[in-house]
């Protein structure tokens, strides 16, 4: 993909691809913006499993404790449309004590709508969250090795 000035720079160890669907698409035959969210979201979770080998805990298979997403901003560069697979790659780049910030950016490839391009960026704070307690809770070491491993680098800030 050409270099684009508004994208985030540096590698990305995380890709997964997105296929649009129909239903993706609003009444201006474009992805509708909630949809980027979506995408993000499988982003998060394919990232998780990749880097901890594990499936991404969740409640209805018994997990008392995960992750909630606490804060998002996304920034749209270009439209994209049905039929398009789009290329979601994820990396996080700080983690604190109950919490991590992830980074996405969203590429499409070039296709009958033009040429390879940037569609989106975003950024996302999750937080490590008890559910029965109903509160934060801190990051789980091995998690943190794990994402600190995958990255190739310390990004856990000092206490």
């Amino acid at each position: 993909m050409p270099d684009d000035p508004r994208d985030l720079g540096g590698d990305f160890g995380c890709r997964r691809d997105v296929e649009v669907r129909f239903a993706d698409t609003d009444a201006m035959g474009h992805v509708n913006n909630a949809n980027y969210l979506t995408y993000c979201e499988i982003a998060r979770a394919a990232y998780y499993e990749t880097v901890t080998g594990r499936p991404l805990p969740l409640g209805v298979h018994g997990a008392e404790e995960g992750m909630i997403l606490a804060e998002v901003r996304m920034t749209y560069r270009a439209p994209a449309f049905y039929g398009e697979t789009l290329a979601v790659e994820t990396r996080v780049v700080a983690l604190g004590r109950t919490s991590f910030t992830m980074e996405h950016r969203i590429t499409a490839p070039n296709s009958r709508y033009g040429e390879a391009r940037l569609v989106a960026t975003a950024s996302s704070v999750l937080v490590t969250y008890d559910y029965t307690a109903g509160r934060p809770i801190p990051l789980p070491p091995s998690l943190v090795e794990a994402v600190e491993s995958f990255e190739g680098s310390r990004l856990r800030k000092p206490s």
